[in-house]
This record gives structure tokens, sequence and C-alpha cells, in this order.
């Protein structure tokens, strides 16, 4: 029998009204700091606020900016300027870099956030 999610799975954040577009944010998540992206199309994203290149703190990825490549939603870090897909957390100019990216919904305007996703590689 499938174990069944526990309630205290996704956690509530913020509204979806207090994220600026296409600014960061950071939050506290299962113990993670995370930062959080609201793009224009108001999606929002999880990734984990740490840059892998930088090596002193900068602020994390939620200090980045936010951009699109195509159809690609990502933010480019701060310190370095290496760009990490939204959606899955993969460093768009280095494929065997990537940031932990975090399941999210809105309800009822609440942004939640679930845990971290699994890998796609």
């Amino acid at each position: 029998m499938p174990a069944r999610s526990a309630p205290d799975e996704w956690q509530p954040v913020c509204r979806i009204v207090e994220l600026e577009v296409d600014r960061g944010a950071t939050a506290l998540v299962h113990g993670q700091a995370v930062a959080i992206f609201r793009t224009g199309d108001d999606h929002v994203y999880a990734l984990g606020n740490h840059d892998p290149f930088a090596r002193a703190a900068v602020g994390g990825i939620a200090k980045g900016i936010v951009g699109r490549r195509g159809e690609v939603p990502f933010v480019a870090s701060p310190a370095h300027k290496h760009a990490f897909d939204l959606r899955t957390g993969r460093c768009l100019e280095d494929r065997h870099v990537s940031v932990p990216a975090y399941a999210v919904k809105v309800v009822e305007g609440v942004v939640m956030i679930g845990h971290r996703k699994v890998d796609a590689a």
C-alpha cells in the first residue's frame, strides 16, 4: 500500500501577491534556505538558495536576475552570472552543475513549497 502524504509535506511560505515579479525572495523550508521566484506569467518556482560557483556567501541565488532563454525561465547567479533553469535547477552553461529545485503549488493565493524534486538527469 502506498504511503500517504504527510500534512506537513507542503509548507505555506507567503501569499503570491507578496512576491515581486521577477525578483527573488527567501524562506526557510523543511530546514533549507530556499529562493522563491514569481515570473510575469504568475508561475512560482523554488530553488536552493546557494550558488555552487561562489566561493563565499553573496546573498544566494535569490539575489540573481530573472530572465528567459526561449522557453526556459532562469535566474542568473549574482556572483558569476551562471543561469539556472527555474524549473529544474540545472545550470544552463554547465549541465553537470545544479541547485535543488522544489515542488511548488499555489492554493487559494498561498504559495506552498513541497519537498525537493528528484533529479531528472
